[in-house]
């Protein structure tokens, strides 16, 4: 691997002073999904500025590869245009599960109706996409030097994010403007604490990018890389996400993973037993961590894992409501972004509480709720994708080159085992992150650069 630019050493082109700025402005307002919230105005005011700098200010001529993540998003753009086209009576009031609809005007002329019949939260879907459009755009336009040091970059704002919950254990109150956080709640600059126990999870991966990018302080920051990964694993427990402990864990074997061909290099001229028992070692000090964590009562995630009772957690009692609401919609769907009202349409007396349930907790199902067989053909083409590119890296790629396209299959991979049981591809952070992933994964679009 070549050595990747510094952070001081060489000046920055505008494309990655661009990315800097839409990765801090992503720290500190892209951590919630709700399409009300301050913060999603300015992201998408981030991402437009950054599209328009670069449209004046970087040279385009070159060729630009898009796919497949950029095919993806395009198709993804048109399913939200197609259920935004106003259909005459006849045809929308034929599409399943519009009886509603069609029993809101029975005095009048039926009026023109889109496939969606939440246009509202489907537009605001559609606008969601310029973010992660900004990124696919300025990380295709970076120099190759520079693109290696993206993991280090997003590694960076992690530590900060970890920093800010740091804060708010130790029982500093803070209101961010940007996002619906719940106060007493240790989520970070997000929303919701699942999300930011992800975040630590895919930091967690990044960690070897950075320990072995610079061969000269590799022993120095395997240290370090070590006290950070206990700390991002530490932070999961006290964060209190059940399913952050699940991901924290696997994180740490692909982490593990991704980083066993340096450290055999690295320890060529060491005894046989010297890996092994560098992993045990590594496994005997997370276990000490975390059993300590118990023992003083701040691993809240072990805590509510014992405390919540599956039957009566809500996510399970919808779930038979949703599956309902998903066949009586599909093959079209009931419109992207449109949940929340949807099921308040669809919730039994049962399931009345004072809060609302905001999303179905399973972005699967969500997806081929709001947009149906379309949406349901567009996530198999990308788990194909996915599983082809992933047997490339980890089957064919041996060398240096080879660890940024693990960690990014690595990372989606996460991503998509949390979106399983929550929604965190809705926020524009973490949306952000799934593009970065996706490129690195693309073994061809980084040998084209390079």
């Amino acid at each position: 691997m070549a050595a990747p630019t510094s952070f001081f050493t060489q000046r920055p082109s505008m494309p990655l002073v661009l990315f800097y700025g839409f990765l801090f402005t992503l720290w500190i307002a892209g951590g919630a999904s709700r399409a009300e919230v301050y913060g999603q105005i300015v992201v998408r005011l981030a991402a437009i500025g950054a599209l328009i700098a670069c449209a004046l200010f970087v040279d385009l001529r070159g060729p630009i590869r898009i796919r497949p993540i950029g095919w993806l998003l395009v198709a993804v753009a048109l399913l939200a245009v197609v259920q935004l086209a106003p259909l005459p009576p006849l045809v929308w009031q034929a599409l399943p599960g519009r009886a509603l609809l069609a029993g809101a005007a029975m005095d009048g002329p039926q009026p023109w109706r889109p496939i969606s019949m939440t246009p509202g939260a489907t537009m605001n879907a559609l606008a969601s996409l310029i973010v992660p459009l900004a990124t696919l755009v300025l990380v295709s336009v970076l120099k190759p030097g520079e693109r290696r040091i993206l993991p280090s970059a997003i590694l960076v704002m992690i530590v900060a994010s970890t920093l800010l919950g740091l804060l708010q254990l130790s029982g500093a109150s803070f209101n961010n403007p940007f996002i619906n956080d719940t106060p007493g709640q240790m989520s970070s600059s997000f929303a919701n604490r699942n999300h930011f126990a992800l975040l630590l999870a895919l930091g967690c991966l990044l960690i070897p990018a950075w320990v072995f990018s610079d061969r000269q302080h590799a022993r120095v920051r395997a240290a370090v890389g070590v006290g950070l990964a206990l700390l991002f694993l530490l932070m999961i427990l006290a964060a209190g996400s059940r399913a952050g402990m699940l991901l924290g864990a696997l994180a740490l074997a692909l982490a593990l993973l991704v980083a066993q061909g340096p450290i055999r290099r690295a320890l060529r001229r060491a005894p046989r037993w010297a890996f092994p028992g560098l992993l045990a070692l590594v496994v005997v000090l997370v276990s000490a961590f975390v059993l300590i964590s118990i023992a003083a009562d701040r691993a809240s995630s072990v805590q509510r894992l014992f405390d919540v009772d599956p039957g009566q957690d809500m996510r399970h009692r919808a779930l038979p409501t949703i599956w309902s609401m998903t066949t009586t919609y599909f093959p079209f769907g009931s419109g992207l972004g449109g949940f929340d009202p949807l099921f308040r349409v669809h919730e039994p007396m049962a399931l009345l509480k004072p809060t609302y349930f905001n999303h179905a907790h399973n972005d699967v199902v969500e997806v081929i709720l709001d947009a149906g067989l379309p949406a349901l053909i567009l996530l198999v083409l990308a788990v194909a994708w996915w599983c082809r590119a992933s047997a490339r890296v980890w089957v064919g790629g041996s060398g240096a080159d080879a660890m940024l396209p693990k960690i990014g299959s690595a990372m989606l991979l996460l991503i998509g085992l949390a979106s399983g049981f929550d929604y965190p591809a809705r926020t524009p952070m973490i949306m952000a992150l799934i593009v970065v992933a996706a490129v690195w994964l693309d073994t061809d679009a980084t040998r084209a650069a390079d």
